[in-house]
């Protein structure tokens, strides 16, 4: 990693406060870059960084913000769960296209030297392992569609700029499952891992869990996200790229090991009718290690360090973080 290569240079990151966000920013201050943040939340994470409110559905703003930057971070985006996603799919869908085509259309305009743009996993189709390459040959599966569709337009969005203007400094990353400090706990809107935290943490004796625990899943750790991202940029990696740790784990393991990690591990108890997604989403990661990123943070670690961070910033009467300020 050339960690010089972000020193004193103007960066972008959008929706900075997030759960990769938070992290990447840190990783890019202590990289010597001069950062600006664009969000809509209040709080301010990261010291000695400019934090800036803009609702970037508006092009105008996506103007403003990326004059004068050289490099953009898109990592901007609507995050909730499958059932969110089911119930309410134009709160995904439309946001989504309208921020994305947005910021890389202004970064366009204002010569940007090098921009990311965040994709999803969602873009897959069900598959034992998720493949760079396979995504246009097949679509998204229908528990992703209009998230994964929203993704794959942002990305034909990126190849159109390449046709027609030779304009190839965009790197499209494909994460994960991410999770990790910073993430949303609010349990009726959360992903599986901090949604299971919250309410591990809440319990006293039983714990309810949907499905039978089977369902495989390929957990990444946010700050190795954020690393990937980071290194990905610095090598203008004009190619897709999945940011995923290579291996499924279970739900019922993911249990196991917030079970573990309590006081007082608590009686699981499986709603096996209940069930909810493709039965296995893991990624193949050949080409993020074959860049040189090796480095991954096991589950149970990333696991642990985010119910230290839970229990220190959170607390067991709070759902989200977004009332508060942490020095990092």
């Amino acid at each position: 990693m050339n960690v010089n290569f972000y020193k004193k240079k103007n960066v972008l990151v959008t929706g900075g406060t997030g759960l990769i966000g938070v992290h990447l920013v840190k990783i890019l201050k202590s990289y010597g870059a001069k950062i600006t943040v664009v969000s809509l939340d209040k709080i301010k994470p990261v010291q000695d960084v400019n934090y800036l409110r803009a609702d970037l559905r508006n092009f105008d703003n996506c103007l403003k913000v990326t004059k004068n930057q050289n490099i953009v971070f898109h990592l901007a985006g609507i995050k909730g769960s499958p059932i969110m996603a089911q119930n309410k799919p134009a709160s995904f869908f439309v946001p989504t296209i309208q921020f994305s085509i947005n910021m890389m259309e202004a970064a366009f305009r204002n010569k940007v030297d090098n921009y990311l743009f965040t994709s999803s996993i969602g873009v897959y189709s069900p598959a034992k392992f998720f493949k760079e390459d396979s995504v246009w040959s097949t679509f998204p599966s229908d528990n992703d569609k209009y998230a994964g569709w929203a993704k794959r337009i942002c990305e034909l969005q990126a190849q159109v700029y390449e046709i027609q203007y030779k304009w190839d400094k965009i790197s499209i990353v494909r994460p994960a499952n991410v999770y990790g400090p910073f993430d949303n706990f609010d349990e009726n809107n959360a992903m599986v891992i901090p949604s299971l935290i919250s309410r591990a943490l809440r319990k006293k004796k039983i714990l309810s869990v949907w499905g039978n625990g089977s369902n495989l899943r390929d957990f990444i750790y946010a700050d190795d996200v954020a690393k990937a991202m980071a290194l990905i940029l610095e090598k203008k990696i004009n190619y897709p790229i999945n940011i995923g740790s290579g291996t499924g784990v279970s739900i019922k393991k993911i249990v196991e090991i917030i079970n573990s990690n309590l006081d007082k591990p608590l009686k699981i108890k499986w709603l096996s009718s209940k069930t909810l997604g493709d039965r296995i989403r893991v990624m193949d990661n050949t080409k993020l290690k074959n860049i040189g990123f090796k480095d991954f943070t096991s589950i149970d670690t990333g696991i642990k360090k985010t119910m230290n961070w839970y229990k220190k910033n959170i607390g067991q009467s709070k759902l989200r973080y977004n009332s508060f300020i942490e020095k990092l």
